[in-house]
């Protein structure tokens, strides 16, 4: 068996080798979660008129004022003028009347009918505008992601349209005989544990995940799924070995796939790959033992739908970790921490001890109890 590129080299590929998806545009808050292709700057001023900051009265000149009507929020019409020594009752977000300048906040104030007094008063509570955004001012740069608050500032300044990177759209096919989708399993038989993580790889990636299908070791089913599906990226559980029902590499090469990562030198996920069809989509494919399917997701379907989403890469993470491990002397190990201390015991067909961890560690050959080692999130 042969080793397989380095880990990193592979993790390298799978974002290094796609570029973002094309731009689309939505409305700010379909953007949520997306990133942004073109950055966002204001439509409008904000505030878009001059407006009271506080329950009070708008007050013109120095007191005392007589009070002279009153002011709410979303009334219609142009607001009266105040002539000097007069006073409108006003709401918070009303249009403060010509002439005003200041308002008194109810707290500060004594009124005796229509005879206003109070002060002095720390500030205007007036709010101008455009005394936080002109139009065509710079709201939020390109390459962020939209969060539920960028998508309500850009409301605020009167932007109806983002243009944002389309979300990969991912098919996964389970394959294998063995599994079933529902239910207890009968002898012979495993539940299908890759629709779950590979939904939550997806999401934490960017991308959108299509229902997914269960295919059966013949590899004419696996061919029509892969011709067929309407995604960016196909995601393959199972069929990835060397197996008599192992059938992802021939069907791939009848297509005529080009190989990006062909198998990996980690354990476990060593039989991990991924290639482009033509025309443009992408195969992930990830060894059909749980646990091993686990570490390729992390490995190359994460950072490449991170990329086909826009996202910058994050930081690695790393801190020291202890215990024992079997190391790879031909690549890394990848084991299950809990804080940073190694679960010990973990196959490749399990996942009850990652699901019992923090984090997966990726730890070198020559890695040695206490030193830093680079720690993967887990869905």
């Amino acid at each position: 068996m042969t080793a397989g590129i380095p880990w990193a080299a592979a993790r390298a590929a799978a974002r290094e080798l796609a570029g973002p998806l094309p731009a689309e545009q939505t409305t700010p808050d379909a953007a949520i979660g997306r990133v942004l292709a073109a950055p966002i700057a204001a439509a409008v001023a904000v505030p878009a008129f001059d407006t009271a900051a506080m329950d009070g009265y708008a007050t013109a000149g120095p007191g005392p004022w007589t009070v002279a009507g009153r002011v709410l929020a979303g009334s219609h019409g142009a607001p009266v003028p105040l002539a000097t020594g007069t006073a409108v009752e006003i709401a918070t977000g009303a249009v403060i009347p010509p002439g005003a300048g200041a308002v008194l906040p109810y707290e500060y104030a004594t009124r005796h009918g229509d005879l206003l007094d109070g002060g002095p008063c720390p500030s205007s509570h007036i709010r101008r505008a455009g005394e936080d955004l002109r139009p065509g001012e710079l709201l939020v740069p390109a390459g962020r992601i939209v969060t539920a608050t960028t998508a309500a500032a850009a409301v605020q300044a009167g932007v109806e349209s983002l243009a944002t990177h389309r979300p990969p759209v991912v098919a996964l096919l389970v394959t294998g005989d063995e599994v079933v989708t529902a239910g207890r399993p009968g002898p012979g038989q495993v539940r299908d544990s890759f629709t779950g993580l590979v939904g939550a790889v997806t999401a934490r990636g960017g991308g959108r995940r299509l229902p997914s299908r269960h295919l059966r070791d013949r590899p004419d089913e696996l061919e029509r799924a892969l011709s067929n599906a309407a995604a960016d990226v196909l995601v393959v559980s199972g069929a990835s070995s060397a197996g008599a029902a192992d059938h992802l590499h021939g069907v791939l090469g009848k297509l005529e796939a080009e190989w990006r990562v062909r198998k990996v030198a980690c354990r476990p996920g060593h039989p991990q790959g991924l290639a482009r069809l033509p025309g443009g989509r992408w195969v992930v494919s990830l060894p059909g033992n749980p646990y091993a399917g686990l570490v390729a997701a992390l490995t190359l379907l994460e950072p490449l739908l991170e990329t086909l989403a826009g996202r910058p890469p994050r930081p690695p993470v790393t801190a020291p970790v202890t215990g024992e491990a079997k190391l790879h002397p031909a690549g890394v190990r990848i084991v299950p921490v809990d804080g940073q201390r190694i679960l010990p015991g973990a196959r490749a067909g399990s996942l009850h001890l990652a699901a019992a961890a923090d984090a997966l560690a990726v730890l070198p050959a020559t890695w040695a109890s206490g030193d830093p080692a680079e720690l993967l999130a887990l869905p």
